[in-house]
């Protein structure tokens, strides 16, 4: 019972060590501590109760303090709850250190929050990257259409990451440019004779201003021959005009059409007067013959006459 018991304390006493440990990291204090990093152990357990990973902060610290960095322990604390990347961070600024490049912790913390790679962002300044344009379609003053693909240079601009614009518009104003310069060559062959002329040319309009990059070099890598763009222009524009003659020639058509038939109505209608005037000489003949003003010979001879009318008018035809 005796053992049982002792064993039972034992163990409940490395498990409070262990517990003790954890709120106190004296290991990791120590590690600090040998490394040339000032930090109370009380900070260390506070930040237990913050919700911030110790080790996070002191690692950061002693990489930085090893650097030659003047690191602040709050600072490293209220990024990570501002929920920064401190690793990030601290890589960052000494990357920047090594290149002589101006950057303190307040601008980089600023960019990482601004959810740019800040460590990237410095990597960059010192490598500078290529940007891949995709094909840009252009035609020249004499109709001719041009492809051009461009490899663009560009380093990141520290002082610009925050607020400043991305790749996408910088590769929008550098086909802006290489469209602009196509446009306004007389030929094509002069493109293709001298390729860099669309270089300098968008170089020198400042495409990078307002951007996050400096442009340092716009090269054409490739140059293709497209379509005719003016002769298709000229033969879709004689199509146009040769639809619209013949909309005109049946518009014309149309109106002769229905001129016609207007004048086929109005003979129908004359004719119809004729016939109905015609119909008035019976009834006068018959009021003639109750009034005695016409007689019986006089009809006869009408009539006669009449018929010798007809006969002349078959023998005619």
């Amino acid at each position: 019972m005796m053992l049982g018991a002792t064993l039972i304390w034992i163990a409940v006493g490395i498990v409070g060590f262990f517990i003790l440990l954890w709120f106190f990291p004296v290991t990791l204090w120590f590690q600090a501590l040998i490394s040339g990093v000032r930090i109370n152990l009380i900070q260390l357990v506070l930040m237990r109760w913050r919700k911030v990973p110790p080790s996070t902060i002191v690692m950061a610290m002693i990489t930085g303090t090893k650097a030659g960095l003047t690191m602040d322990a709050n600072a490293l604390e209220a990024h990570y709850l501002a929920k920064g990347n401190v690793t990030k961070v601290v890589n960052a600024l000494i990357s920047a250190d090594k290149a002589n490049i101006p950057l303190d912790f307040k601008m980089a913390a600023a960019i990482d929050l601004a959810g740019r790679d800040v460590f990237e962002a410095v990597q960059m300044s010192v490598n500078p990257k290529v940007i891949n344009t995709p094909p840009v379609s252009a035609v020249a003053k004499d109709g001719i259409q041009l492809i051009a693909k461009a490899r663009v240079t560009v380093r990141a601009n520290i002082k610009q990451l925050v607020g400043g614009a991305g790749e996408e518009t910088v590769l929008a104003r550098v086909g802006e440019g290489i469209v602009s310069s196509i446009g306004s060559s007389s030929s094509h062959k002069s493109v293709l004779e001298n390729p860099d002329n669309i270089s300098r040319v968008v170089l020198e309009k400042g495409l990078d201003s307002g951007t996050a990059f400096e442009i340092l070099s716009i090269d054409i890598a490739d140059i293709d021959v497209g379509k005719n763009i003016g002769a298709v222009l000229q033969m879709d524009q004689a199509n146009a005009d040769k639809n619209i003659a013949q909309a005109r020639a049946e518009e014309r058509r149309a109106m002769a059409v229905a001129l016609e038939q207007e004048k086929k109505a109005e003979a129908q209608d004359a004719r119809a007067k004729v016939i109905l005037a015609e119909a008035q000489i019976p009834l006068a003949m018959a009021e003639a013959f109750r009034a005695g003003n016409l007689g019986i010979m006089d009809y006869y001879r009408m009539k006669n006459i009449q018929a010798d009318t007809d006969m002349r008018e078959q023998i005619a035809k």
